[in-house]
């Protein structure tokens, strides 16, 4: 398989893994995305969606592994600032959830970051 059609694959694989997320089936998005994720291990949003469905399926520790993971490839990445701060509230760590709330807001200053932010302490 040469390198194109390996992308066309991994891209097939994100949309498919973002539709079944969508249709409410985060265990079948999640079986999807790690297909994706062995193929492009270092892929920041198949790594997002792979954490998506991962919090879907209350899968709290492994969720958050996969958007720190994100956040190494780009730690401007807001939406996965915020995503792990849900995670860490789930794990009852807020001091560390109202961090990543803050960062989030400070990233992209909207209503929603802003209020976890300063309802978390941060």
């Amino acid at each position: 398989m040469n390198t194109v059609e390996g992308n066309e694959i991994v891209y097939g694989l994100l949309m498919r893994g973002n539709l079944l997320l969508e249709s409410d089936d985060p265990a079948q998005a999640a079986v999807v995305l790690e297909r994706a994720l062995a193929e492009e291990p270092r892929k920041g949003s198949i790594l997002e969606a792979l954490g998506r469905a991962e919090y879907s399926c209350a899968r709290y520790r492994e969720a958050s592994g996969r958007f720190r993971d994100a956040l190494e490839v780009d730690p401007t990445n807001d939406y996965a600032h915020h995503c792990l701060g849900l995670c860490c509230l789930k794990m009852k760590r807020n001091r560390e959830a109202g961090g990543h709330f803050k960062i989030a807001w400070y990233l992209s200053p909207n209503e929603m970051y802003r209020e976890k932010a300063s309802r978390f302490g941060a």
